[in-house]
C-alpha cells in the first residue's frame, strides 16, 4: 500500500474514534458504487451523516478542508441518495460532514470537525 493510502486509512480510523466519541454510529465505511465512495456513514440521532475525511501530514499542500470544493460536495450529496437507495432507507435528515486532519506522524493528530457543509 502507498504511503498515501496509508495516511488516508489511517485519518479514516482516527475520524471513526472521534465520531463515536462525539455520539455517533458508524453504518458503513469506505462504500463503492459507479459515482464514487463514501469515507464514513454514520448516524447521528435520526440524522443521516455522510462523513469525507481528509488527512494531510502538513499544510505544505493547504489544509485538507480545501480539498473538498463545491463538485466534491455535490458528488456526496448524490452517493448519499445513492447509498440510501442501495440500503432501502428513508431518512428525514441528512448531511454531509468533513473531518480534517494533520498528522505528522510524530505529535497527537490535529482533528477538525465541520458539520453541515454544503
Amino acid at each position: 500500500m502507498k504511503a498515501k493510502d496509508q495516511l488516508g486509512r489511517h485519518g479514516e480510523t482516527l475520524a471513526v474514534t472521534f465520531l463515536e466519541t462525539q455520539g455517533m454510529r458508524i453504518v458503513d465505511r469506505n462504500w463503492r458504487c459507479s459515482e464514487g465512495e463514501i469515507d464514513i456513514v454514520a448516524l447521528d440521532g435520526d440524522t443521516l451523516v455522510i462523513a469525507e475525511v481528509k488527512t494531510r501530514k502538513n499544510l505544505a499542500y493547504g489544509h485538507p478542508f480545501e480539498a473538498v470544493g463545491a463538485a466534491k460536495l455535490a458528488r456526496l450529496h448524490r452517493l448519499a441518495l445513492s447509498w440510501c437507495r442501495d440500503h432501502e432507507l428513508r431518512v428525514l435528515r441528512r448531511r454531509v460532514d468533513v473531518v480534517g486532519i494533520i498528522d505528522d506522524g510524530v505529535g497527537e493528530p490535529q482533528l477538525e470537525h465541520l458539520k453541515g457543509v454544503g
